[in-house]
C-alpha cells in the first residue's frame, strides 16, 4: 500500500515583526521635542534634589530591559490599536492644563501617559503588556508630588524619631524626645526633613524592583520585595538616628557635617543587605510551601 506525502503544514510559522523605524522615529522625535522643557526641569530637579538622585537611573534602566527584550518584540506582530491616539491626545492636554497651572506632577506624568499611548498606536496593547514593567518603572523618575511629600515626611520625621529614642534608650543613654527633637546629656539631635529618610525609601523601592527582576523571575516576588522596603528604610533610618545619636555622646562633631553623611550612605548598604536577606528568606519559604 503507497501512501500519499504529507501535505505541508498549513500553520507556518509567522514570520517576525518588522518594525517601521521612520514611524518609530518620528514619533519618539516629537515626543522628545513636545516635552522637552517637562524633561529638562524634571532633570535640573534630579541634579538639585538628593531625595530624586536615583532619577538619572531609571531611564537608563528600563531602557536596558526594553533592549533585552528586543527579540521578544520582534517576534509580537504590531497590530496599531487607535486609542493609542487618543491616550497622546489627551496627554498633551495633560500637559499643557497642568503647565498653566503650575502642577508639575500632572505635566510630567502626561509624559509617560504619551508613551505608552505611542506604544500602544504603533505596536497594539501586546507591545504595552511586553513593555508593562520597563514603564512601570518610568514612574520612579518624577517626583511625587509636593502636598504628598509633605506629609510623607513629616510622618517619616516622627516615626524616626520615635524609633531613634527607643533605640538610645536600648544604649543606656538618657533621651528625652520632643515632637522630632531628641534631647541627649551632651547635646540636642533635631530630626530635619533631610534625615526623614524619605530618600532612602524612594531609592530603595526602585533599587527592590531592579533587584527583584534580574534575580527572580516570578512576579509576585518584585512586588513582595517592594512592600518590603517600607519598613526596611524606615528600621534603617531609625538605626541611623540611633547611631548618630550614641556617636554625638562620643564626640558631637560625628553628628555634622561628613561624619553624618558617612553615617547614612553605610546605613543604605545595610538597607540593601536586609532587603537581599529578606528575598533569600522569601525563596526558602516559597520553597518550603512548594515542597509541602
Amino acid at each position: 500500500m503507497v501512501t500519499a506525502p504529507a501535505a505541508p503544514s498549513s500553520q507556518a510559522p509567522a514570520p517576525p515583526a518588522k518594525w517601521n523605524i521612520p514611524l518609530i522615529a518620528w514619533f519618539g522625535a516629537l515626543l522628545v521635542v513636545c516635552y522637552a522643557p517637562i524633561l529638562y526641569r524634571m532633570g535640573v530637579q534630579w541634579a538639585t534634589d538628593e531625595n530624586m538622585g536615583h532619577g538619572f537611573f531609571v531611564p537608563i534602566i528600563s531602557g536596558y530591559i526594553v533592549w533585552q527584550r528586543r527579540d521578544t518584540l520582534l517576534g509580537t506582530p504590531t497590530n496599531p490599536n487607535k486609542w493609542g491616539l487618543v491616550m497622546v491626545i489627551w496627554a498633551a492636554l495633560q500637559a499643557l492644563i497642568a503647565t498653566l497651572g503650575a502642577e508639575l506632577f500632572t505635566a510630567r506624568l502626561s509624559f509617560l501617559i504619551a508613551l505608552v499611548g505611542t506604544i500602544l498606536y504603533l505596536g497594539g496593547t501586546e507591545w504595552v503588556k511586553k513593555l508593562a514593567f520597563p514603564l512601570l518603572l518610568l514612574l520612579f523618575m518624577i517626583p511625587i508630588p509636593s502636598i504628598i511629600y509633605a506629609q510623607l515626611t513629616l510622618r517619616l520625621q516622627m516615626l524616626a524619631s520615635q524609633l531613634g529614642e527607643v533605640m538610645i534608650g536600648w544604649m543606656g543613654i538618657p533621651v528625652l524626645r520632643s515632637g522630632n527633637t531628641l534631647q541627649l546629656p551632651s547635646q540636642t539631635l533635631d530630626i530635619a526633613e533631610a534625615c526623614s529618610g524619605i530618600r532612602s525609601l524612594l531609592s530603595l523601592g526602585f533599587l527592590s524592583l531592579v533587584y527583584a527582576y534580574f534575580t527572580d523571575k516570578r512576579v509576585w516576588m518584585r512586588w513582595a520585595l517592594l512592600v518590603a522596603t517600607i519598613p526596611i528604610a524606615i528600621g534603617a533610618n531609625g538605626v541611623r538616628v540611633a547611631v548618630t545619636g550614641l556617636l554625638s555622646e562620643i564626640n558631637t562633631k560625628f553628628a555634622q557635617g561628613a561624619y553624618h553623611e558617612m553615617e547614612g550612605y553605610i546605613v543604605f548598604v545595610v538597607a540593601l543587605a536586609a532587603l537581599i536577606i529578606t528575598h533569600r528568606m522569601l525563596v526558602f519559604g516559597a520553597k518550603k510551601f512548594e515542597d509541602a
